[in-house]
C-alpha cells in the first residue's frame, strides 16, 4: 500500500470537505406522498410547499408551516373576498402566502429575515401573482401598518401579545385577523369567566373584539417543529370600538387580577394600590378645582364603590367585560382614576 504524505492527506481532506459543502441538502416532508423514500432537493416537495435550506433563525421564532391542508384551512377561516388587501406577518418561504394570493386582490407581506424575503420574492417572480405581492422587509412591531382588510399570520411567538394589541388598536378598523399562536396564549385570548386561563389578557382583548378558537395545529406541521402545540384564532374588532380610555381600563383590570384568587376588596385594599389611588384622586381634584372632603378616606371611598355594585366579595376571574365596564364607570363617578 503506497504511503500518503501529510500534504497529500490535507489536500484530500480539503477536497472532501468542499465536495460535502456543495452537496444539496434534502428535507423530507411528512406530507410527501412517497413516504419519504424519494429524496427531494431543498426548496421543493411533492405538495408544492417550499422549505428553506439554511438554518432557521430561532431568535426570530421561525417555524415554517409545511402542511398545505393547515395553510388552506387558515385561508378558508379568513373568508377572503376577491377585493381584499391582506396583511401577512411572517410569511417565511411563502407556503401560506401563495394560497392567500389565489384569493385576494393584494398581499402585503412583512418579513424580518432578509433571506426569507428573498426566497419569497424568488418564489413568485415571473408568475401570475408577482404583481399582487408587496414585501416589506423589517420588524412588524416597528412598522406603521398600511391599510388592509384582513390580517393572516403564522405569528412568531415572542411577539404574540404586542402584535395582537397593535392590530386591535390599528385604524381604520379591519374586518378580521386569523392568527397562529402558541396554544396556551390562544386559549388565554378566548377564555371566558370561570376558566382557569381567564385573566387580564382575555378581558383586554375581548373589550375590543370578538375572539374565537378556530383550529388546533400540532407541532409536526412545522419545520423545524416548535416545542409547543399551536392554535389558530380569529379576531373580529368591534366597530365602533367601546369609548373607553384603555390606560384607565387596563389600570383597573391590572389591580383586579393582581391576585387572581382574592376578592376585589382584598386586591384594591393593598397599601400600594390605596396610595396610588389617593394620589390620583388628589391630582384629579386639584386639576378640576374639586374640594376634597374634610373626612376624606380613600379606602372607604373604594369599598363604597365595590359595595354599591355588590362586587366587594367577587373575584375578577368570575367577572365578564360588562361587569368591568360597570365598575370603571362607578369609579369614575366617584372621581377615582387609575392613571
Amino acid at each position: 500500500m503506497p504511503k500518503i504524505t501529510s500534504q497529500q492527506l490535507r489536500k484530500r481532506t480539503q477536497a472532501s470537505a468542499a465536495s460535502a459543502a456543495i452537496k444539496p441538502k434534502t428535507i423530507s416532508s411528512p406530507y410527501d406522498k412517497s413516504g419519504g423514500q424519494t429524496k427531494k432537493a431543498a426548496g421543493s416537495s411533492s405538495d408544492g410547499s417550499r422549505h428553506f435550506g439554511p438554518m432557521f433563525n430561532k431568535d426570530l421564532g421561525q417555524h415554517i408551516l409545511i402542511n398545505p391542508l393547515v395553510s388552506q384551512g387558515i385561508v378558508d377561516k379568513a373568508k377572503l373576498k376577491q377585493t381584499d388587501t391582506v396583511l401577512e406577518v411572517g410569511p417565511g418561504t411563502g407556503n401560506l402566502t401563495v394560497k392567500i394570493l389565489e384569493q385576494a386582490k393584494r398581499v402585503i407581506a412583512c418579513e424580518a429575515d432578509a433571506r426569507l424575503a428573498a426566497e419569497l420574492t424568488k418564489r413568485v417572480q415571473g408568475g401570475p401573482f408577482q404583481h399582487k405581492l408587496e414585501i416589506i422587509h423589517g420588524d412588524v412591531m416597528k412598522q406603521q401598518l398600511p391599510f388592509f382588510d384582513v390580517c393572516i399570520s403564522n405569528t412568531p411567538y415572542q411577539i404574540s401579545s404586542p402584535l395582537t394589541f397593535k392590530l386591535i388598536f390599528h385604524r381604520p378598523i379591519f374586518r378580521c385577523a386569523v392568527l397562529m399562536f402558541q396554544r396556551e396564549f390562544a386559549l388565554r385570548l378566548v377564555a371566558r369567566p370561570g376558566d382557569s386561563l381567564y385573566g387580564r389578557l382575555s378581558v383586554n382583548c375581548q373589550l375590543y373584539s370578538k375572539v374565537s378558537h378556530v383550529m388546533s395545529v400540532g407541532k409536526n406541521n412545522f419545520k423545524p417543529p416548535p416545542n409547543v402545540e399551536s392554535s389558530v384564532v380569529r379576531i373580529e374588532p368591534l366597530d365602533p370600538p367601546p369609548p373607553v380610555d384603555f390606560e384607565e381600563w387596563d389600570g383597573m383590570v391590572r389591580i383586579a387580577f393582581s391576585r387572581k384568587n382574592k376578592t376585589l376588596a382584598a386586591n384594591f385594599k393593598s397599601t400600594a394600590t390605596m396610595q396610588m389611588l389617593e394620589n390620583n384622586y388628589k391630582t384629579y381634584c386639584a386639576a378640576n378645582e374639586v374640594m376634597i372632603e374634610p373626612d376624606f378616606d380613600i379606602k372607604k371611598k373604594v369599598i363604597d364603590v365595590l359595595t354599591s355594585l355588590e362586587l366587594a366579595e367577587t373575584r375578577a376571574s368570575k367577572m365578564d367585560v360588562v361587569d368591568f365596564l360597570k365598575l370603571l364607570s362607578a369609579f369614575h363617578d366617584a372621581d377615582i382614576h387609575f392613571c
